[in-house]
């Protein structure tokens, strides 16, 4: 894999907030490629991304941050902050600290309604946009999963046991799947404490503002979607998507009729961005940047 560094900035309430940088080739034509800015779901942390990073640092720079109360960010001191609005902010400070004067955004799940905001708030600075199975329209049975299991702090003595509890909670969206890929899941959203003991990697405390969200009390977010229109973006959606609808996805579409859509088969909420499909997709909107 491409080696990363292990960087940190500071959200403007005094969190320390950390982020993998793949600073991609040293020397050559990746010096003028814009980076990619990496954003995860929201019970993950920026290791969902490092097989894709280290594929595209290849050519690019690639920033995966961990958002706060995931990774190894700091935990927020009032859960009221584990908001959209306070995540868009930091990552402001981070975009503004590195000096990036324009991006490609790769956001997964809530990744993808952060990319949304940003380009309501710094539409030129992004370069071009890859939106992992969610839309402006969030499915009621996607949001209902969701609540079922975010905030609910497990442990497991056993990586087999991390894997098996995530194939359950998982397993519609990734049918078929053998238990190297659960592992590999796992460790991505997990971690291993001081007492042995296996945990996910993310502050309980996350769960409380979400919970509190109804599926009526959706704000209308087409204007943010919109705001991306004039840079490439992709569109993917799980064909068992239970967060993005086909519908949600024509609509997308059809505001945005420049953006490319790429269903992929088999697969749920969310894509892992490991696939063939999303890979070459991925590289087809990478080029249209270039």
């Amino acid at each position: 894999m491409t080696d990363f560094e292990d960087r940190f900035w500071s959200s403007r309430d005094g969190l320390k907030l950390h982020f993998r940088d793949y600073p991609g080739p040293q020397t050559g034509a990746g010096d003028a490629l814009p980076p990619v800015l990496c954003l995860h779901g929201l019970t993950r942390n920026a290791r969902d991304f490092e097989n894709l990073a280290s594929r595209l640092a290849t050519e690019r720079r690639v920033i995966c941050p961990d958002l706060r109360g995931r990774g190894e960010s700091e935990y927020a001191k009032d859960a009221a902050s584990y908001t959209p609005a306070q995540y868009a902010e930091d990552l402001l400070e981070l975009i503004e600290q590195e000096g990036v004067e324009r991006f490609v955004a790769i956001g997964t799940s809530l990744g993808g309604l952060l990319t949304m905001g940003l380009a309501t708030v710094i539409p030129e600075k992004i370069a071009g946009a890859v939106i992992n199975d969610v839309g402006p329209q969030l499915q009621p049975d996607g949001l209902a999963r969701i609540k079922e299991y975010v905030g609910q702090g497990r442990s497991f003595p056993t990586w087999v046991h991390a894997a098996r509890e995530i194939e359950e909670t998982h397993g519609q969206a990734h049918p078929g799947q053998p238990l190297d890929f659960w592992i590999g899941m796992a460790k991505r959203i997990m971690t291993l404490t001081s007492n042995g003991r296996i945990v996910f990697d993310y502050d309980m405390k996350i769960a409380e503002p979400f919970m509190a969200f109804e599926v009526d009390d959706q704000p209308d977010i087409w204007p943010a979607w919109e705001a991306l229109a004039g840079s490439p973006v992709l569109i993917l959606r799980g064909a068992l998507s239970d967060l993005l609808s086909q519908a949600t996805l024509e609509e997308m579409v059809r505001r945005l009729p420049g953006a490319d859509a790429v269903t992929l088969e088999d697969v749920g909420h969310a894509p892992t961005l490991d696939e063939p499909e999303s890979i070459a997709a991925i590289e087809r909107l990478l080029a249209r940047v270039a």
